[in-house]
Parts: structure tokens; sequence; C-alpha cells
């Protein structure tokens, strides 16, 4: 391949061609296909390959920890939890086509984060755009953006995600203001996007780290109004002893 060709490939953004284009003049050679078949071939493969690529792509941008998948989740330790549920939700993917909300209430360890992790790498594979943030570092920059006079534009970039996990709901307390700004983000994604919620305290709980009932409750209202409650109250920890990790959260 000479560099006039390999420019041009690169300024079409084929680069998977590019690698294998040795590969591909030797499959030619050999004539085993038609020139249309040869053809359908290399553009299938390169398809896929810009595909795969993407994929990954939003896989690093969606900033998630720990990528745990469904089919790792431990299910076996967790009789008490609906798996026919979790898994039709899954499988279905209603919750990004319908733009449902997933909420995961339960006990530290029991695995929230991993089922939340699962819904959204699975939302990712599928072609949506995605994002893992905890509770404390986004109410953190969201008082950070207030300061700097620019909540207006970190709210409109969490808005913009398909799918928002956001993990430890509950687990830092938050002042007046921050309570208005997460408000205000989740009614920019109310039936617009689809978010995911973690967290350890049931929903009679909330006000004691929203500090505002009538906020509270509207924030309620919107995130259960269209939404899946998984209720893992019943749940054991299955996080191995003196693992300080997120896998079981």
């Amino acid at each position: 391949m000479n560099d006039e060709l390999l420019i041009q490939l690169n300024y079409l953004r084929i680069t998977g061609l590019a690698e294998k284009w040795t590969e591909y003049i030797k499959q030619g050679e050999r004539g085993k296909m038609s020139h249309e078949q040869f053809l359908r071939h290399v553009a299938a493969e390169s398809y896929a390959a810009k595909r795969a690529y993407a994929r990954e792509m939003r896989i690093k941008r969606a900033a998630i920890p720990e990528l745990l998948l469904m089919g790792t989740f431990p299910f076996a330790l967790q009789p008490n939890l609906q798996r026919k549920r979790v898994m039709n939700i899954y499988d279905s993917l209603d919750y990004m086509l319908k733009k449902q909300n997933i909420i995961l209430v339960g006990p530290t360890g029991c695995g929230k984060t991993g089922l939340g992790t699962g819904y959204l790498a699975h939302a990712i594979e599928s072609g949506h755009t995605g994002y893992f943030v905890t509770f404390p570092e986004l109410i953190s920059k969201l008082y950070k953006s207030m300061a700097a006079h620019k909540e207006d534009r970190v709210l409109k970039t969490y808005a913009s995600y398909d799918c928002l996990l956001i993990d430890e709901l509950g687990y830092v307390d938050i002042e007046p203001a921050q309570t208005g700004l997460f408000f205000r983000l989740m009614t920019m994604r109310h039936r617009r996007k689809t978010t995911i919620v973690t967290s350890n305290l049931g929903f009679s709980e909330w006000t004691t780290f929203l500090k505002n009932e009538q906020l509270t409750a509207a924030l309620i209202d919107r995130l259960t109004e269209n939404s899946s409650v998984i209720n893992m109250k019943n749940c054991k920890s299955i996080r191995p002893k003196g693992d300080d990790s997120k896998t079981a959260k």
C-alpha cells in the first residue's frame, strides 16, 4: 500500500481496511469470490470493525469503574432476587426503547451496582450513549458548576446521555441549592432519557439527605412514573469480606 492510498483511507476513517489491506489483496488474488462478493465482503468487515470501535469508545467514555456484565452476575447467591423480572427488563431493552428508569434499592453489598452496570453496558452495546457517576461525584460537580456559573452547561451534559447511571444515591447529605440542581437534572431527563439509580435507602428515607419534602416527593414522582423498581431489601450482601470494591454494591 502506498502512502497516498493510506492517506485516503485515513481521511475516510476506514483504518480497519488499511490494517487488513494485504490480507484482502491475497483473498482477491485467490479468486474464490466474484468482484461483487469480494467488495461486499470487504465492506461488511469494514462496517463491523467500525461499529466495534465505536462501541469500544462509547464504553470508554462512559467512565464505568468496573465493567460488570449481566451474564456474570451471581444470581445463585441471591435467591430472593426476582431473576426472571431482572432479565425480562434486560432482554427486552424496554428501559431504553420506552425511556424508562430503573431504580435498584437494597442494602450495601447486595449487587445493586453490578445490576445497574449490566443494564448500562447493555444499553451502550445496543448503540446508545451512557455514563456512570456516583451521587457524591455528581453533586460535587453540580456544586462546582454553580460556583463557576456553568451549571447550565454541566446540566446539559448530564441530561444528554441516553442512559445515565447514578450510583450510591443517599450516601451524602446535600444543601438546598444542590437539591435544586439535582431536581432540575432529573426534570430535564424525565421521559426523555433513561436514568438508572441505585440506593441503599427506601423512598421514605430520601428526605434525610435531600432535606426538602416537597422536592423529594416531586422527584420520586418523576422517577417512578415511568420506571421499573427492583426492590432488593431482602437480598443479602454478597461482597467478599474485606473487599472494599464496588463489585457487589
